[in-house]
């Protein structure tokens, strides 16, 4: 993995306070569904999830449910929760449709970007190329694209990308695996293209680099070959 090892998955949760415990689960598994911290395939026995969150069953049974809902997670016909498996139809399908509602965001978002943003992204690109660590480069990525699409002002796209992001996470991670980006400088490229369109005001340079951006983890899973899908296991319990 070079400069750092991939996420943990479930040894991965912290603690949380009694306080607002439904929302509180939900939003660290949601957030580490994201960042790409679970492997396809993954499950989530209830119990063992709820003793890692310092929790009763009940409020992490509701979290799973309603990501199941969303689609981050699946139940399989075992009863089981788990990360999706990896298949490359469902690959080609969030890609475009990250790349097309992302594009969009953007687009909206480059006429109300002010100085003061563009800083705010030039320091997380900073951020994100000193990074060390797979979590950490995970976290800046999302506040520099998030950053970016929260200033479209769309309250119904912006929580689309969210669960497209959540969707995508497994993917993320195992292109991770295979062309560690702590390790690649060119991880970067297409961050640093979306601040010059930016500073140019160019929708047109703005969108073909998020598309580059977006489509490049999927390109990877894809140079990788059959092996990195799992649509023989699709199926199982």
């Amino acid at each position: 993995m070079g400069r750092g090892e991939a996420t943990e998955g479930i040894e991965a949760l912290a603690s949380v306070g009694r306080e607002t415990v439904q929302d509180r689960v939900y939003g660290q598994l949601r957030e580490s569904l994201i960042h790409g911290a679970f492997d396809a395939g993954e499950a989530f026995p209830v119990a063992e999830v709820a003793q890692r969150l310092g929790v009763s069953s009940m409020p992490v049974r509701e979290a799973l449910a309603r990501l199941v809902s969303e689609r981050a997670l699946e139940t399989t016909p075992g009863r089981r929760v788990r990360v999706p498996l990896l298949t490359r139809a469902r690959a080609r399908d969030l890609a475009h449709a990250r790349a097309l509602i992302e594009g969009d965001l953007a687009r909206g978002a480059l006429p109300r970007l002010t100085g003061e943003d563009l800083a705010r992204l030039e320091a997380l690109t900073r951020d994100y190329e000193a990074a060390k660590d797979l979590r950490t480069l995970a976290r800046l990525n999302h506040a520099f694209h998030f950053g970016i699409y929260a200033r479209a002002g769309s309250t119904v796209l912006l929580p689309v990308v969210e669960s497209l992001w959540m969707q995508a996470g497994p993917y993320v991670r195992a292109a991770a695996r295979l062309h560690s980006p702590l390790t690649d400088p060119a991880a970067t490229l297409h961050h640093r293209g979306l601040l010059a369109a930016i500073r140019a005001n160019d929708a047109g340079a703005m969108r073909d680099e998020l598309g580059a951006d977006v489509s490049r983890t999927f390109a990877i899973l894809e140079r990788a070959g059959a092996a990195v899908w799992n649509e023989a296991k699709g199926a199982a319990a």
